[in-house]
């Protein structure tokens, strides 16, 4: 079982891409609450180059709440990542983690009703990206 979706996108720049997955994910019901530029950080603190390579903290407040309700700790998966990375032929692919692979460590039944959604939710953002 693979832990994450992903999609290659090719024929656009990073901050189109950027935008597209951010776009999908607010239809979807998610908002963006983290961000992380690891090429960034990599060269301000190592010194190195890296490719291109961005993590999305995406959070859909009413999952989150009821998911918060159900398993209080639950807080430790949270938010549900996507990263925008530069691929080997000069597209993007662009992952999401797997809701309900992340929950499978918590026995909680409620808990798998709820990945079960949100994963349909991130799998239509990853299908809907053109």
């Amino acid at each position: 079982m693979s832990y994450y979706f992903s999609k290659i996108i090719k024929n656009k720049s990073f901050q189109e891409v950027r935008e597209l997955v951010t776009g999908e994910l607010q239809k979807e019901g998610f908002g963006i609450i983290t961000e992380i530029n690891v090429t960034n950080t990599l060269k301000n603190k190592l010194g190195v180059d890296f490719k291109n390579y961005l993590i999305l903290g995406a959070c859909n407040p009413a999952f989150a709440h009821k998911a918060m309700l159900a398993e209080d700790k639950i807080g430790l998966f949270l938010p549900c990542n996507v990263v925008i990375e530069d691929d080997d032929a000069g597209g993007f692919e662009v992952s999401v983690v797997d809701p309900f692979a992340s929950m499978a460590a918590v026995k909680n039944e409620a808990l798998g009703a709820l990945a079960g959604e949100v994963r349909q939710k991130v799998m239509n953002v990853i299908e809907n990206i053109k």
